[in-house]
């Protein structure tokens, strides 16, 4: 595939729509909101128990993880649902597809820009906003808080292939826009009430197997265990280490079902694109 790829091509197309997120100060407002909720909940978050400060890595990282996986699929859904529907409204997708350019490197050009624009803004704010407490940080907690932010990252790239392949199969950006959204309600919300009916129905019949491989199937649920078992005290509030099996808590083999993530629905999308 490498062969038949222009690279200089995809950079342009990358650099167009990072200019763009720049240009919007899209990165910007995302960092700053990242930012601003970090920062609280290190110092808030423990709150309801009374207290108030900074109580440790693990515990901001519980809390961050909780929000991160509300608002980065959700942001990554809403910035990529119009990349290739948008540009066919607008009359630019046949302009572009005139020009010596493939479609692959017309998406792998946008893809990367997007995920370029989200990366940078997820770093930026997230190190902002545990920057003012960087003197109580350990290096292995700033380890531990490096690995939840490129877990993050690698979630948010996750949900915006899927929002690039919407954008491929979408007819218009109303429709496009709509199935974000919904995805953004299946996965987020509507998934683990699902699987928590079934096991509820299935009186425990359903094993720990079963169950942890129906967790794979959603992007922001790995999210969920990468983080929960990079800390013991995590595994323990989440009640999580009992039921899953041991080659499931690996943060390799996590990390490798999320990259999948990051792979496959950007495969069926230039296929459909093509």
């Amino acid at each position: 595939m490498s062969a038949r790829i222009e690279w200089t091509q995809v950079r342009v197309i990358a650099a167009k729509e990072w200019r763009d997120r720049i240009r919007n100060r899209w990165v910007l407002a995302v960092a700053v909101l990242f930012a601003l909720f970090a920062l609280a909940i290190a110092l808030f978050g423990t709150a309801q128990q009374g207290e108030v400060g900074f109580h440790g890595i693990e515990s901001t990282v519980a809390s961050l993880v909780s929000l991160v996986i509300y608002l980065v699929p959700l942001i990554a859904l809403i910035l990529g649902y119009d990349a290739i529907v948008g540009e066919k409204e607008r009359g630019a997708l046949e302009l572009l597809l005139s020009m010596p350019i493939t479609r692959l490197e017309i998406l792998l050009g946008k893809y990367l820009g997007l995920a370029a624009a989200l990366a940078s803004s997820t770093v930026i704010g997230f190190g902002a906003g545990l920057l003012p407490l960087a003197a109580q940080l350990s290096p292995n907690d700033a380890f531990h808080y490096a690995g939840f932010v490129l877990s993050a990252i690698l979630m948010g790239m996750a949900f915006l292939s899927i929002s690039m392949l919407v954008s491929v199969l979408a007819s218009d950006r109303v429709r496009a826009s709509g199935a974000a959204v919904g995805l953004w309600f299946f996965f987020v919300l509507i998934f683990d009430l699902v699987l928590m009916g079934a096991l509820v129905l299935s009186q425990g019949s359903l094993g720990n197997a079963v169950f942890a491989g129906i967790l794979m199937l959603n992007p922001a649920d790995i999210f969920r265990l990468l983080n929960i078992f990079s800390s013991e005290q995590v595994q323990n509030m989440y009640g999580l280490s009992t039921v899953m099996p041991e080659g499931l808590t690996n943060p390799a083999v996590l990390m490798a079902i999320m990259l999948a993530w990051i792979v496959l629905p950007f495969i069926f999308a230039i296929r459909r694109f093509r």
